[in-house]
């Protein structure tokens, strides 16, 4: 089962909200045009090593089981692009989001 949301942050951007659910997992994220962040299953290893020339803007929070809980979760790493932009480990999902905008 699939659900998209959109949700308004404070400064008035509109994020895309995806919950997948699968087999003993639930896959999460909040999008928005230049970037995402997303629950433990997003690799941000690979997306730094083999996927650096993609420039991908994204972050990773473990623990969160929630599209809501992912908003509020420091973030545990990002990539190097995402650091570029000021986005950094231990930022707010709804933080990063925003700098994404």
């Amino acid at each position: 089962m699939m659900r998209m949301v959109p949700a308004t942050l404070q400064n008035g951007l509109t994020v895309l909200g995806i919950e997948v659910k699968l087999p003993k997992t639930t896959l999460l994220a909040w999008t928005t045009d230049k970037g995402y962040i997303m629950c433990g299953a997003l690799d941000v290893g690979l997306l730094n090593e083999r996927l650096q020339n993609r420039g991908i803007i994204a972050g990773r929070a473990v623990g969160v089981r929630t599209l809501e809980e992912l908003l509020v979760a420091p973030l545990e790493s990002v990539t190097t692009t995402a650091e570029a932009m000021g986005i950094h480990a231990g930022m707010k999902g709804t933080d990063a989001l925003t700098l994404m905008a």
